[in-house]
């Protein structure tokens, strides 16, 4: 059997986090079969569905790097198709034409509340004759849903979930309008489609029960089911958008890589004994329905922070460079040099250091970019004082001497400088620092000289004196 899985997605907002470890855990497990990962956007709901929200669920995919086989299925466009099996549940018998009116159906939700019923449909309609049918009322068409007896869905992250019948009304497979209903058109789209495993949220549970009683009675073979908790805010309550319940574009936004995102969505829910740090090539071969967790995960925005962090200090320099040139290129109104590129390039081991996101990365990386005179912020002006600099300026009379602008050649004639001023070296390295970078923070003070270049360096320097 060829695994086949899918991603069915509803387009009236962004691709939200839920969502988009959904989308992990279906491609991983076609990944790790060697099967088929496959795309359904459900646009049913026409009123809600937009194609800026199509938009964001497929870049958003993409970024995050969920590339699905073939190409999208619209669910709307399949609506004759789902409409002919409720027509042939009708032929069957399985389903009839409920007439019941809009007032009917509220007293029926009323009366089972007073009777504290969960509320549902009565059936009133299931066995009487068409010819009883009031004048002028479009009938929906409902599924004649088994009444006696029990349901068993087999989950392979939930166990044996057993619901009785009894529990579950006649649902509506066509409305009056002669459009089909989301429970429908999916058992449909997903037999259509050879889906083989459906891994989705355990909110669809209920769902559950009741596409399988459809499949039961259209004679079709059931997918497998995998129901997967969902995903709480640190606190322990449903994930909101103060917790993180974000599009996947915000966190491209905020700075995080794509694949620290995968990964940190991967664990949440799925284990693979004490590993934490996954590559995509061990999630495809390590992953597997049997390790995905019973309870609610909880976001952490620090963990995934400090997972960011450690997956730019193993990024490679280009990959980095290259994403953070647009932003550079965006603060400044400008474009960057191809000198600069190489310059920023050559600095990024130093600077991704301690860098947390994109976004602070490519902060720490602006003043090599930057036009001179540089702007100093508070703590680098206080660094910068009479003494320090004459003491700088006598440095760059040094540093001008120096014809291989080496780090090794640099470092030596700076400890001599701060051995020749009775300075520590901290003491003449600090307010180096300010006058290089405008800042406090940056690479080791060697490494930033060097990349910048024995010109733009002295020049820095020399400008302190200028501010």
């Amino acid at each position: 059997m060829t695994v086949v899985t899918r991603f069915a997605p509803s387009p009236t907002g962004f691709l939200h986090i839920g969502g988009a470890r959904t989308a992990l855990f279906n491609w991983l497990y076609a990944r790790h079969h060697n099967g088929k990962f496959l795309l359904r956007i459900e646009d049913t709901d026409r009123e809600r569905s937009t194609d800026e929200a199509i938009e964001a669920i497929l870049s958003g995919m993409k970024w995050l790097g969920l590339e699905w086989d073939d190409e999208p299925t619209y669910q709307f466009s399949r609506r004759e198709r789902h409409a002919e099996i409720a027509q042939q549940l009708l032929a069957e018998g399985k389903a009839y034409y409920c007439y019941a009116s809009k007032e009917e159906l509220q007293e029926m939700r009323e009366t089972a509340r007073a009777e504290g019923r969960a509320p549902g449909y009565d059936g009133r309609w299931r066995d009487r004759d068409p010819s009883e049918a009031p004048e002028g009322v479009d009938p929906v068409v409902r599924f004649k849903s088994p009444n006696e007896g029990e349901t068993v869905i087999e989950d392979q992250v939930q166990g044996r979930v057993v619901i009785k019948n009894e529990q579950l009304d006649d649902l509506i497979l066509l409305r009056a309008d002669g459009t089909p209903t989301y429970m429908l058109s999916v058992i449909v789209d997903d037999h259509d489609m050879g889906v083989t495993h459906i891994i989705r949220g355990d909110d669809h549970l209920t769902n559950a029960a009741r596409q399988i009683q459809l499949y039961d009675a259209l004679g079709w073979q059931s997918p497998i089911m995998c129901h997967i908790p969902l995903i709480h805010g640190p606190d322990g309550a449903k994930l909101s958008k103060r917790h993180g319940a974000l599009g996947v574009e915000a966190y491209r936004d905020m700075g995080y890589l794509p694949e620290a995102l995968r990964n940190y969505l991967l664990r949440l829910g799925w284990s693979h004994g004490d590993d934490e740090i996954i590559s995509t090539e061990q999630a495809i071969e390590w992953f597997n329905l049997e390790n995905i967790g019973k309870s609610a995960s909880r976001f952490d925005f620090d963990k995934l922070e400090n997972l960011n962090g450690t997956y730019i200090r193993n990024s490679d320099d280009s990959y980095l460079t290259g994403l953070i040139i647009p932003l550079l290129e965006e603060k400044f109104g400008r474009k960057v040099t191809s000198e600069q590129q190489q310059m920023v390039e050559s600095a990024m081991f130093g600077l991704k250091e301690r860098a947390k996101s994109v976004i602070s990365l490519a902060d720490s990386a602006a003043f090599l970019i930057a036009e001179r005179p540089l702007t100093y912020d508070e703590k680098a002006l206080k660094l910068l004082n009479d003494n320090s600099k004459q003491v700088l300026d006598r440095l760059a009379d040094r540093l001008e001497k120096i014809e291989d602008w080496s780090k090794e050649k640099i470092e030596a004639v700076v400890r001599e400088s701060a051995e020749a001023e009775d300075l520590k070296l901290g003491k003449i390295a600090q307010p180096l620092r300010a006058a290089l970078t405008g800042t406090t923070v940056s690479p080791g003070i060697f490494d930033v000289l060097e990349v910048l270049g024995k010109e733009n360096a002295l020049g820095r320097i020399r400008d302190v004196n200028k501010a």
